[in-house]
């Protein structure tokens, strides 16, 4: 599903006929939604955000010709300011990881409650990252044997987490480790907003898409390990 909030718009891309018109249903009762297009599999998905340049696509997994992981890492790789979320069924975690690492900006699960679709997808279309904390660490825990091990210092094996000041490398590794910026704040006795302008900082000094993506750099450099 390609769609906009406000001004903005979503595509969703799913080969179920009635999973699409479920979803455009919901998308569209909002006032502040517009989908503008609907693919069946990830070519047409692509097509479509390179025709309407939405802000949302909305993207299952398992789709014919073209793959979600596949059409989401050709989104993210061609530069467009579309921004994916991942909505697909539980059983189901290791292409949700898959697609996290080919640069999904959230994660949801097809059975999610309506308003946690549309919160997430409005958080994604701003510019968030959409995935419990607890699911995070689930899903990263689950497959970090992916990642390759290496000995040594975690933090002296990869450039972008060099760049990091002591506060900003303490921040990235809690936030791996999933706690929130609630949580943050109120661990390490800071203000909310100074936990935000810190993990705004840890993404540009890393060049993490979103809070997601700096979540997986945490595991890639081992500054986080498995619990």
């Amino acid at each position: 599903m390609l769609a906009k909030t406000g001004s903005r718009d979503r595509v969703q891309a799913d080969d179920q006929p009635m999973q699409r018109f479920g979803f455009r249903m919901l998308l569209e009762s909002q006032d502040d939604m517009t989908v503008v297009g609907e693919a069946a599999n990830g070519h047409e998905a692509l097509s479509l955000v390179s025709r309407h340049h939405p802000d949302v696509a909305l993207m299952d997994i398992r789709m014919p010709l073209l793959d979600g992981i596949e059409a989401t890492r050709r989104i993210i790789r061609a530069g467009a300011r579309t921004r994916v979320l991942i909505v697909t069924t539980f059983d189901l975690d290791r292409y949700a990881y898959d697609g996290l690492r080919a640069g999904a900006s959230g994660f949801l699960i097809k059975d999610a409650l309506p308003e946690e679709l549309l919160s997430g997808s409005r958080a994604v279309a701003s510019g968030d990252a959409v995935v419990a904390p607890s699911l995070t660490r689930r899903l990263l825990d689950a497959y970090v044997q992916h990642l390759p091990t290496v000995p040594g210092g975690p933090f002296t094996l990869d450039a972008r987490i060099a760049t990091l000041t002591e506060r900003e490398r303490e921040i990235l590794t809690v936030t791996g480790q999933g706690w929130t910026n609630t949580e943050i704040a109120e661990r390490l006795h800071l203000a909310e907003s100074t936990v935000k302008t810190h993990v705004t900082r840890i993404l540009a000094k890393t060049g993490s898409r979103d809070r997601v993506q700096a979540v997986i750099l945490a595991y890639d450099t081992h500054l986080v390990t498995p619990a």
